[in-house]
């Protein structure tokens, strides 16, 4: 079972950046697509390699999701903020090869993010 916890959250004004990380243990990291949440919405997702992401429309072209298999590390890059952004972001895992489309079993703490005006 894989456990995550997110890290990078904090306060930022609007149009400012973030880099969210999220560290993975206890399983093979490369076994698993990975997912960012905000308020239930997927905000970023990836596949076991990085050759498939997916974002919605509302992050498309300011969030980018990233990973690094050999340091266990999900990663979002969030610029241009808005206050809209503010929430909670959670990091979550599916033991997929592809974009999971039945949701994710296994979820990290959360990291706070709010985007002051």
């Amino acid at each position: 079972q894989v456990h995550l916890v997110e890290s990078g959250g904090g306060l930022v004004q609007a149009g400012g950046s973030l880099r969210l990380s999220c560290v993975a243990s206890g399983a093979t990291f490369s076994d698993y697509a990975m997912g960012w949440f905000r308020g239930g919405e997927c905000v970023a997702a990836i596949t076991w390699n990085g050759d498939m992401t997916y974002y919605p429309d509302s992050t498309k072209g300011r969030f980018t999701i990233s990973r690094d298999n050999a340091k266990n590390t999900v990663y979002l890059q969030m610029n241009s903020l808005e206050p809209g952004d503010t929430g909670i972001y959670y990091c979550a895992a599916e033991p997929s090869r592809a974009l999971p489309s039945l949701g994710y079993d296994f979820w990290g703490q959360g990291t706070q993010v709010t985007v002051s005006s």
